[in-house]
């Protein structure tokens, strides 16, 4: 147990004394802005921080007043401009105390002074700054990483908090202030009202400004305009304070750092209504890197960053361009295996050919093992630099033959990941730059962490939605059909749109699309028992105005606040005719074989699930061999920039200009530029017409003394007339057992259909009772009945029971011969 404690204390000690080393290498100055910056870095380095703040007595004594921040933006974490010092908030108290207070994610709540960041729970440090003739200070520092401060953290932060020096006044009374400028600028209007203190700092005459923020955001550096916009835009920033430091072009051509702090105050209603700040020239407190600038715009792009792809690129972004760096990847560890999200540059003669030969191209992945400066590093947790000339296995010496960075991705007490980053020419890795990839490091980590978490709860939710939707259609006969299914991108939302295709009795097919209001599981529920419930109707034989009507009502007394549209089409294969009911959705859209297109405004009923009672007409669909049939929901015609009727016409001129004999090609370009922010179904179906046309006839069975030999005789006329020579008195003794039982076992009308397809023969009777018969299971020598559905099953082919509506019909078919 002593060499144990031993040993961490030797650890605390040499760690301690590295951060001697890196403090006796700032600036002397201890009054200059710039010893202040570079302490505040380390402070970052060596605690793993994401943040770090001074604060010192001003405002007349009566609260501590933020001097400077390092890392990420302080607005992520709730931290304030000062706090009074008779308040309770953790930097009052330790300075009041003098001593450090140390709060985990539990006591980082609201109103405490801090609040808990958007990416989860975070650590606050708080370390007074030895007393002097101002009063002192504190240092505060904030970190994601779940264990808190340990006491190596603790021991590093008093070291530096002891190092913190900062310019004052000569009299010494509160930190000394750079001139600033004052604005205010309308977030419905977007314009300003600025002084002339802040047009001198932007290179502006008061006559050379029109107002509008639209001009100060064109001065903005491009690098930096993201960054920026994402303050002045009310959609992007809930009502607070803001802090960013950004750069400007100058008329001569020269950069020139601006920090920008800033409120929005909201209006009346709560709504965002006017941005008042100031902007302070801030090249003094500025060595020449710009480093911390480019962790502000990392973590302000991580913050938005929804996947683990989105991450990879916006660390690209952040690293890769000003870093002069040839390539950089950037890899989830699963297991003891690296799954490489993302590649730059992508073209695979970019990296080493162990790369390009076992790796998979698109999403590669490699043991661990097999690269043991990386395994090494991942295991350490801490960002390792190597120069060129450095022994390293070929895996990774080729992927910075000039410098290799090798950083593990820190999140949540793991390691999350890793990122390299090399160049191809000697690189020289400087203490400024050592101090960005290390915060990189952690601000990605963070953010790949809430991504996969992100990624895997999207895929859950996908997994949902795919489940309530046909895993395949089915084949049609005399069509093909295609569907799409596209759900929205905004957040976790499970959508309502739905499709279906539904074969049914005589060579008809029913196509079904409908979408039910609103995003969440209680959508997605309703939309999957929609969809069950058209199919059900359509397969009981209903017409399509009675299948929607059904539904209707259904809905109506399912007792719930939502509505959904759709829209049904049943196609008769063989005649080539369709019928369509609308209930409040979108008309379909017909490309005809000679290549024009026609909204088919058809007249409708209201959504279903509003009015009990509602009608719900059908109207006749034209067909012709090579017509395409497109039924859609809104997502894909209608958006915030898209009427919904020039959605509509926007869909038929490219159906006018697709080519419909690949179906599948046609829907994919449909989507390309489909709104991802609502889902998207589509379902298109070309006919093409049966190859063989089938012969129909029919008769209805009178309740007769003779009513078998009638049955008969029109079955035996009928088949003469199609050409069958040789009468099979199999035929007519199947349409006797079936005839029979209709007229013993149920009242109503009866129905004998006939149908001729190619050669086999369907004998088809209807009656209006919907039981379906039972075939016994024996039969004793005395019994007089019970045996004819075993006839019909002997002597035909195939043959079952299909509802219709209201009853059922029961067929077979035979294979018939003598055809000319």
């Amino acid at each position: 147990m002593t060499d144990v404690v031993s040993e961490g204390a030797a650890e605390r000690r040499t760690r301690t004394l590295r951060v001697d080393l890196a403090l006796t290498l700032v600036q002397d100055d201890l009054g200059s802005p710039e010893r202040l910056r570079s302490v505040l870095e380390q402070t970052l380095v060596f605690s793993g921080a994401t943040l770090a703040a001074v604060y010192a007595p001003g405002g007349g004594g009566d609260q501590l007043c933020l001097i400077d921040t390092a890392g990420v933006p302080r607005a992520l974490y709730g931290l304030r401009d000062s706090y009074p010092l008779a308040g309770g908030s953790p930097t009052a108290d330790a300075y009041r105390l003098g001593h450090p207070l140390w709060l985990g994610p539990d006591e980082t709540a609201p109103g405490q002074g801090a609040r808990p960041a958007p990416a989860g729970d975070f650590c606050l440090g708080v370390v007074p700054l030895p007393p002097d003739p101002r009063g002192g200070g504190c240092l505060v520092v904030v970190s994601e990483a779940g264990t808190g401060f340990d006491p190596e953290d603790r021991a590093c932060l008093e070291t530096l908090a002891r190092a913190v020096s900062f310019p004052q006044t000569a009299g010494g009374g509160e930190p000394e202030e750079l001139p600033s400028s004052s604005f205010s600028l309308a977030m419905d209007s977007g314009h300003v009202e600025a002084d002339s203190e802040l047009l001198q700092a932007f290179g502006l005459g008061p006559a050379d400004f029109d107002g509008k923020v639209e001009t100060l955001l064109g001065m903005t550096v491009p690098e930096d305009l993201p960054a920026l916009m994402s303050v002045v835009e009310s959609d992007h920033m809930s009502i607070g304070e803001r802090e960013l430091e950004f750069r400007i072009l100058q008329p001569s051509g020269e950069q020139k750092w601006l920090r920008l702090r800033a409120r929005l105050l909201p209006a009346a209603d709560g709504r965002p209504s006017r941005l008042v700040g100031t902007v302070t020239d801030a090249s003094k407190l500025r060595s020449g890197g710009n480093e911390v600038a480019r962790v502000q715009r990392l973590a302000a792009a991580l913050a938005t960053a929804g996947t683990v792809r989105d991450v990879g690129q916006a660390v690209v972004t952040a690293l890769r361009r000003p870093l002069m760096a040839d390539r950089i990847a950037l890899a989830e560890l699963e297991g003891d295996r690296l799954v490489v999200t993302v590649l730059d540059p992508p073209e695979p003669e970019a990296w080493p050919e162990v790369w390009r030969t076992e790796w998979r191209t698109e999403w590669p992945d490699a043991p661990v093992r097999t690269m043991p400066t990386l395994a090494a590093a991942l295991r350490e947790g801490r960002a390792s630099v190597w120069p060129a000339g450095s022994p390293l296995e070929p895996a990774l010496a080729d992927v910075g033959p000039g410098g290799l960075a090798v950083l593990p991705l820190p999140a949540g007490g793991r390691m999350a990941g890793a990122c390299l980053i090399g160049w191809d020419t000697p690189h020289d890795f400087g203490p400024d730059e050592r101090a960005l990839l290390t915060a990189s490091a952690g601000l990605a980590g963070q953010a790949l962490m809430r991504a996969h978490a992100f990624d895997a709860e999207h895929e859950l939710v996908g997994m949902l939605q795919r489940t309530l939707l046909p895993r395949r259609l089915p084949q049609l006969p005399g069509a093909v059909a295609v569907a799409r299914y596209l759900p929205t991108t905004a957040g976790l939302e499970v959508g309502g749109d739905w499709y279906d295709v539904i074969p049914l009795p005589d060579n008809h097919v029913a196509l079904v699309i409908g979408d039910v209001q609103g995003h969440n599981a209680g959508a997605a529920t309703l939309m999957g028992q929609m969809r069950t419930a058209l199919r059900a109707y359509a397969v009981e034989g209903h017409p399509p105005d009675v299948v929607v009507s059904h539904a209707n009502r259904l809905l109506m007394d399912m007792e719930t606040d939502l509505f959904a549209t759709c829209c049904y089409v049943d196609v008769d294969m063989a005649e080539g005719t369709a019928w369509c009911v609308r209930a409040g959705h979108l008309p379909p859209v017909l490309r005809h074989p000679d290549g024009s297109t026609e909204i088919i405004v058809t007249e409708g009923g209201p959504p279903l699930g509003v009015i009990t009672q509602a009608d719900y007409p059908m109207s006749p669909l034209p067909l012709q061999p090579g017509t395409l049939l497109a039924l859609t929901t809104d997502g894909l015609v209608e958006s915030a920039e898209l009427d919904m009727e020039d959605g509509l016409r926007g869909l038929a001129a490219q159906l006018a200009t697709a080519d419909p004999a690949h179906l599948g090609l046609v829907a994919d370009a449909l989507l390309a530029g489909a709104n991802r922010s609502d889902d998207v179904a589509l379902l298109l179906m070309r006919y093409d017409g049966m190859a063989t046309r089938p012969l129909r006839e029919s008769w209805t069975v009178w309740r007769v003394p003779e009513a078998v030999r009638h049955a008969r005789r029109f079955t035996r006329r009928t088949l003469r007339s199609w050409g069958i020579k040789e009468e099979p008195d199999a035929v007519l003794l199947i349409v006797s057992e079936l005839v029979t039982n209709a007229l013993v076992h149920t009242d109503g009308k009866v129905r004998l259909d006939l149908t001729l397809i190619g050669n086999r023969l369907r004998v088809a009777v209807a009656d209006v009772s919907p039981r379906t018969p039972i075939k016994p299971t024996s039969i004793g020598w005395e019994a007089t009945g019970g045996r004819g559905i075993l006839l019909v099953e002997a002597l035909s082919a195939s043959w079952g029971t299909v509802p219709v509506s209201g009853g059922k019909q029961v067929w077979a078919e035979i294979p018939v011969l003598g055809l000319p």
